[in-house]
């Protein structure tokens, strides 16, 4: 009985304790949305967690700061002082729910590596556009970051006049000279494969994954040329990190100026990883705001 009573008041508190420090975080005037990935478009019932969206009004020309999360990533609890941090530069935020699961250092390995070098840019556009099917992850062609950010940004023009979020449209696709992308670990990765074949404002990869070609090589996609000028890309790794040494090595095969390319080296604290403390240690501000740029 007391097992019944006690999961409901936890949830009512973990509830409490998330709008009180969005309201802290997000004073007013800034907005904070939350909606279903299905309240946009109703064939999408997997990854159905709300999206996060917060932007400032008098920001009406911002641009849109879009977050990809990593593997097992909830929009609700993503890194919100990074995202604070973002409308202060003037920037609109979305931080993407979508299906972010299996990682592609789980399929993408083994038999199925050898069969397919490429496996791991055909898993990311997948994911991402939708529209080149791969039977190894059941993920629907609607399910794809860009049909969600897509169907995300009519909603929003239609429903919420006051952030003018039909300046992210063109043509009923997603507006991308006026969308920043950023994301953490397999996000990080597809905002960087985004950007390779998008012209976009902003690419921030933090700790970016690992995808392979073979063993031991790195993909070759990350060497491709990139429709987004390299010096738009930016890239983090936490010096602990497991993979620190693989992570630096896609950026680098990325062209990514090495001034753009920050080492990270903060105290993680303890029980937490290094390989996501890059978005969540508010020490990193100051980075952080480098790595932002101005929004507006």
């Amino acid at each position: 009985m007391k097992t019944k009573i006690l999961l409901p008041v936890l949830t009512l508190l973990c509830f409490v304790y998330a709008n009180a420090q969005d309201s802290i975080l997000f004073p007013k005037p800034q907005v904070v949305l939350k909606i279903k990935p299905s309240e946009t478009d109703s064939r999408i019932t997997k990854a159905d967690t709300p999206h996060f969206i917060a932007y400032n009004p008098s920001n009406e020309q911002g641009k849109l700061l879009l977050f990809i999360p990593g593997t097992n990533g909830i929009a609700l609890k993503g890194p919100k002082n990074l995202f604070a941090t973002a409308i202060e530069q003037g920037y609109a935020v979305i931080n993407m729910s979508y299906i972010n699961t299996p990682a592609i250092a789980r399929i993408c390995k083994g038999e199925n590596l050898e069969a397919n070098a490429n496996c791991a840019a055909d898993f990311r556009n997948w994911r991402v556009y939708g529209n080149t099917e791969f039977p190894l992850i059941e993920d629907a062609s609607y399910d794809a970051i860009v049909n969600r950010l897509t169907k995300l940004l009519m909603y929003l023009s239609e429903n919420d006049k006051q952030g003018n979020w039909s300046r992210f449209l063109e043509n009923g696709s997603p507006k991308w000279s006026e969308i920043a992308l950023a994301g953490q670990s397999q996000g990080g990765g597809m905002s960087a494969f985004i950007a390779k074949t998008n012209l976009v404002a902003r690419v921030i990869d933090f700790s970016g994954g690992w995808d392979y070609s073979a063993k031991n090589e790195i993909a070759n996609w990350y060497s491709t040329a990139s429709v987004t000028p390299v010096d738009r890309y930016y890239g983090t790794f936490h010096k602990k990190e497991p993979m620190a040494q693989t992570i630096e090595k896609t950026y680098k095969a990325m062209n990514i100026p090495e001034d753009h390319i920050y080492g990270f080296d903060l105290d993680v604290p303890k029980g937490k990883r290094a390989h996501s403390n890059g978005v969540r240690n508010l020490g990193y501000k100051d980075q952080w705001i480098a790595l932002l740029g101005k929004g507006n």
